[in-house]
C-alpha cells in the first residue's frame, strides 16, 4: 500500500479538529523518514493560517500507520491540556471495529491482561512488539461479535473493540492473546517475519498470501468527550477495504466477494 495525506475532516472548531486518517498513513515521521507524508504534514499545512496565528497542534489519539479512522487533534493549549486530562482519567470513549482470523465461542467477552514489551521477557527481533505478562500495566478491553462469516480463505468475524486503557498495541495484543489475531497484522499472529520483510524493503508473495489483506483490519470507529459546550460524539464507518473484506450490503460498494454468514450479535 501507498499512503497518501488524503485524510478527511470529520468536525472542528477554534480550539481542535477531528479528521478521518486512512491506512497506511503515518501520523508522525518515523525512523528519520521526512520524504513521506505523514498526518501532520497535511494538518499543517490545512491549518497554516492557524499556526501562523500562534495555534499549535497536539494529536492526542495516536493511530498505528496501518489502523484507519478518527483521530483527535488539539489546537491549543486549553484543548490539549483538557482532553490529556479526560485521557489520562480514562473519561473518553474509545470504540474500534476489527476483522480477526476465526469464530470467538463467546459473543461478548473482556481480555484483562497485563502488557508489556516482549523483548522484557523473551528475544524478540521486533523492538515494538508487546506482550501479555504478569508484570506488564494493567490493561483491559471489551469485545462484541458484530458477524461471523466465511471466505474462500477461511473463517472470519468482525468485531466492536472497547479498550478500557490505552496500552500500546492494546487490542492487537489482546485479540492474539485470544487467539483471533486481526487479519493482515505484520506483527501479532504472526513470528513477524511479515514486519521485517516490510521494514527491509518489502513483502515476500508468501507472507502476502498469509497476510490476506495488506494492512491490519483495525478502524477507529467511535470517540466521545466531555467539551466545553457540552458532550461531543464523533464517528466513522468502517473504511471501504474492510467493507469490501468483510463483504455487508450496508458497507460494500458492490465489490465485495461473495461469502457466508453465521450469525449476527447484538
Amino acid at each position: 500500500m501507498r499512503a497518501e495525506c488524503d485524510f478527511r475532516v470529520i468536525d472542528e472548531c477554534d480550539d481542535w479538529i477531528v479528521v478521518e486518517k486512512p491506512a497506511p498513513l503515518a501520523v508522525h515521521p518515523a525512523n528519520g523518514r521526512n520524504d513521506e507524508p505523514t498526518l501532520l504534514g497535511g494538518l499543517q499545512a490545512l491549518l497554516a493560517c492557524d499556526l501562523a496565528d500562534g495555534r499549535g497542534l497536539s494529536i492526542l489519539t495516536r493511530l498505528d500507520r496501518e489502523t484507519s479512522g478518527l483521530v483527535l487533534v488539539a489546537k491549543t493549549k486549553i484543548a490539549a491540556r483538557h482532553f490529556s486530562g479526560l485521557l489520562e482519567r480514562r473519561e473518553v470513549e474509545k470504540e474500534y471495529r476489527a476483522v480477526v482470523h476465526g469464530w470467538p465461542e463467546s459473543d461478548t467477552w473482556r481480555e484483562e491482561g497485563a502488557i508489556l514489551r516482549a523483548g522484557e521477557v523473551v528475544e524478540s527481533a521486533i523492538w515494538l512488539r508487546q506482550t501479555v505478562h504478569v508484570r506488564g500495566k494493567s490493561c483491559v478491553t471489551g469485545f462484541q461479535v458484530e458477524r461471523r462469516f466465511e471466505r474462500q480463505e477461511g473463517r472470519f468475524s468482525l468485531l466492536r473493540c472497547l479498550p478500557e486503557t490505552g496500552r500500546m498495541h492494546q487490542i492487537r495484543v489482546h485479540l492474539e492473546a485470544a487467539g483471533h489475531p486481526l487479519v493482515g497484522d505484520k506483527i501479532y499472529g504472526t513470528d513477524g517475519t511479515p514486519y521485517l520483510q516490510q521494514m527491509a524493503g518489502g513483502l515476500s508473495s508468501g507472507s502476502l498470501r498469509r497476510l490476506i489483506l495488506p494492512r491490519q483490519a483495525l478502524h477507529a470507529c467511535r470517540l466521545a468527550a466531555e467539551w466545553v459546550d457540552g458532550p461531543c460524539e464523533w464517528e466513522s464507518p468502517l473504511a471501504p477495504d474492510l467493507a469490501r473484506f468483510v463483504g455487508s450490503p450496508t458497507l460494500d460498494d458492490g465489490h465485495g466477494e461473495a461469502l457466508r454468514d453465521h450469525g449476527v450479535s447484538g
